[in-house]
């Protein structure tokens, strides 16, 4: 059995010392970190960080790491998410005309390989229809051409919106 973990994802203005200060508040809160990862964008002058750490032995619960984090997240102007590894996620899934890649998708589903609920399945194609019902996702066929691209586009974030129940991210 895998321990759950938290994963934190960051991009802010590039300074020195800021992987020391994530790696620090991790640390003075017993966790142990067992992935990181990170990159400065020197053209956009921002760094970006994955950092993953092991729940068990933290000090602070699900809960309180949020508002810990946004104290030393605020200062530095960094825009972040807190996930966790036994989270189960909804995603939608961009298909075409070929199966492989959907069937991939949820057979390792399904098999719990990754946790996540696929409730929807968009395609410019409406090939894989009968897929998406055998396995129970809505199918949603957003034909897409030149000429509409940027309309069928926001049609598809609507549709993400409508599933996902919550806060949907809009990539800038």
């Amino acid at each position: 059995m895998t321990l759950p973990t938290a994963t934190v994802l960051i991009v802010c203005p590039d300074r020195r010392g800021l992987v020391a200060t994530f790696a620090n508040f991790i640390y003075k809160h017993n966790g142990n970190i067992i992935h990181a990862s990170q990159h400065t964008d020197f053209a956009a002058g921002l760094f970006l960080t994955r950092i993953e750490w092991q729940l068990e032995g933290f000090d602070l619960s699900r809960e309180e790491i949020e508002s810990a984090f946004r104290a030393i997240a605020q200062p530095l102007q960094a825009k972040w998410e807190l996930h966790f590894s036994d989270t189960i996620r909804r995603i939608a899934i961009w298909v075409s005309r070929q199966d492989h890649c959907l069937l991939d998708l949820i057979w390792r589903q399904q098999s719990k390989e990754f946790l996540a609920q696929i409730p929807l399945i968009i395609s410019n194609h409406p090939n894989l229809k009968h897929i998406a019902e055998q396995y129970g996702a809505d199918f949603q066929h957003t034909p897409i051409s030149k000429d509409h691209k940027f309309e069928q586009e926001a049609k598809q974030l609507d549709l993400l919106k409508h599933y996902s129940g919550s806060r949907c991210y809009e990539v800038q």
